[in-house]
């Protein structure tokens, strides 16, 4: 896969995309510089693609298998109207079969026993982990259950004791898996002894955290922490797992923002629908809230298009959210915001959600937890400016 690189500017929106399959519907949004009016664009199509005639020329956009455009189907909106420099058109699709099926929730939907895999550093793809066969690929309870025991409990907590793999087991959590560390870690991890958080002077009973954090000894990246001398925890946004097969050379090392956006959104996909819930609370290891995000939906089909690549010899090659590809991406629609946002609107919501528990968590490394909120700031940046707030949220999309 290609290194792409986000952009940076928040102006010049050519066209936007989105449809909805459950809704079997879909938003056209056209800037005023590539079409003054609506009645100079001109939307047809077929199964997979859509054809956008606009005044700057055609934009052929693919359409995941199975979605058809409805001919005839397009009807201006009020909505556009209000928007000084944008077109707002509604359209009709239909939706046949499923097109779900390369959504994946990543290695804790893919991993099972008595199969055989290689960890790999994602950021250099070099080999950590050789040939793991694990006799059992066990799920460990949801979330910071630990955290709520002293709630249900009237004696002191009967489950001080860590839950940690055997020799060949693989423990799953929500974001990271536990694996048994065997002699040859030696010669591809490297650890240090690194604080986390700091401590409460008010409580002397709060001190300052310390991390046993692991490395790729190659590239220097995190990876996880080492929590008991013989146990690793492993991110599931700093590893690759891949099934071993002899000898075979490991892949080109994956675009880091690419793979960190579909990772985070395939559990978060994961997430919503296996624990019925769509808040949820991106956190440092010490439990620190980073990013709070609120999942408006997981059917849509999205497209960004710049207003340069409108027309011309890049009509053809328009971008999907956020990158330079020619295909409308399944992706998540999110609401979000960052924790240290110092508006009295921002900070509200913070508070709300801390005070009634609101939000499953999801922990990730501090490093993770800044790219994941440049990333979702990138993909606000290439929204219409209509789109880009709801209320005192920010919107984002995450591609599947």
């Amino acid at each position: 896969m290609s290194d792409l690189k986000m952009p940076a500017s928040t102006h010049g929106v050519g066209v936007f995309l989105e449809l909805r399959k459950r809704l079997q519907s879909g938003l056209l949004i056209i800037g005023k510089d590539v079409a003054k009016s609506s009645a100079d664009v001109v939307v047809t199509g077929g199964d997979s693609i859509l054809h956008i005639q606009t005044p700057r020329g055609e934009l052929s956009l693919k359409l995941p298998a199975g979605v058809t455009f409805q001919q005839g189907s397009c009807i201006p909106t009020p909505a556009g109207e209000s928007c000084g420099e944008e077109l707002h058109i509604r359209l009709r699709i239909s939706v046949g079969g499923s097109t779900d099926e390369d959504v994946s929730d990543s290695v804790i939907e893919t991993l099972r026993a008595k199969e055989t895999y290689c960890f790999c550093c994602q950021n250099c793809m070099t080999r950590l982990l050789e040939d793991r066969a694990f006799k059992r690929v066990l799920p460990l309870p949801n979330g910071n259950w630990n955290a709520i025991v002293d709630d249900w409990c009237c004696h002191p907590d009967p489950f001080t004791k860590k839950l940690l793999p055997r020799a060949e087991d693989c423990l799953l959590g929500d974001t990271f898996l536990l694996v048994a560390r065997d002699s040859g870690c030696e010669l591809t991890l490297s650890e240090e002894v690194s604080p986390v958080g700091s401590g409460d002077i008010q409580d002397p009973k709060k001190p300052c955290r310390r991390l046993a954090l692991v490395s790729c000894k190659s590239c220097s990246s995190v990876l996880g922490e080492a929590v008991a001398p013989g146990t690793l925890k492993l991110y599931i946004t700093q590893v690759v797992v891949e099934p071993a097969v002899g000898d075979r050379e490991p892949e080109a090392s994956l675009n880091r923002s690419l793979y960190l956006e579909k990772t985070v959104a395939a559990r978060i996909f994961g997430l919503s629908k296996t624990m019925s819930t769509f808040h949820f609370s991106v956190q440092t290891p010490d439990g620190k809230a980073f990013l709070l995000l609120w999942l408006l939906n997981g059917d849509s089909i999205t497209a960004s298009v710049a207003e340069r690549c409108v027309g011309g010899e890049n009509s053809i090659s328009s971008p999907a959210l956020h990158s330079p590809s020619p295909r409308a991406a399944r992706a998540l629609k999110l609401l979000y915001t960052a924790c240290s946002d110092t508006g009295p609107e921002q900070r509200d919501i913070v508070t709300s959600w801390e005070v009634n528990a609101v939000g499953h968590s999801v922990v990730l490394p501090l490093s993770v937890c800044e790219e994941l909120q440049q990333v979702i700031d990138d993909s606000n940046s290439t929204l219409p400016a209509s789109m880009r707030r709801m209320r005192s949220y920010k919107v984002a999309y995450l591609r599947l």
